[in-house]
């Protein structure tokens, strides 16, 4: 059974093995990763006994504007419906909010449209990094 928790304590090894599971780069930094979590407004978890299987994370300014910065589900676990279980608890959570803001790839667009998000057309993410996902 998937237990889902609120949860900023997770370990460098927990979450190096929960990125790496979905390839992204940001893995490769699992202690970076553990005191970023610590520092989101949000963390939302979920758990397979002792295993972490999903993650979302998000910033806010504390009443307008949230931004849903990670949401990962381990691959062997995708499709059981864990990553819309996440969003729907932070749409809940940010519910008084103008907005709630994400960056999709654009494979992951029907996902978050499905959750409800929709494209927006009049903007585009930008961002300077040096990951290579």
């Amino acid at each position: 059974m998937i237990e889902y928790k609120s949860d900023k304590e997770l370990g460098a090894a927990e979450l190096e093995r929960l990125f790496l599971s979905v390839e992204w780069s940001s893995g490769h930094y699992p202690e970076k990763l553990e005191t970023a979590m610590k520092n989101y407004e949000t963390v939302l978890t979920a758990w397979d006994g002792e295993k972490l299987i999903g993650l979302l994370s998000a910033m806010d300014d504390g009443v307008m504007t949230a931004y849903i910065h990670y949401l990962l589900v381990d691959p062997e676990y995708q499709g059981q419906g864990i990553g819309k279980a996440l969003v729907e608890t932070a749409k809940k959570k940010y519910a008084d909010y103008l907005r709630i803001v994400l960056v999709s790839y654009n494979k992951e667009v029907g996902f978050y449209e499905s959750c409800g998000f929709t494209r927006e057309t009049e903007s585009s993410p930008m961002c300077i990094t040096s990951l290579w996902t």
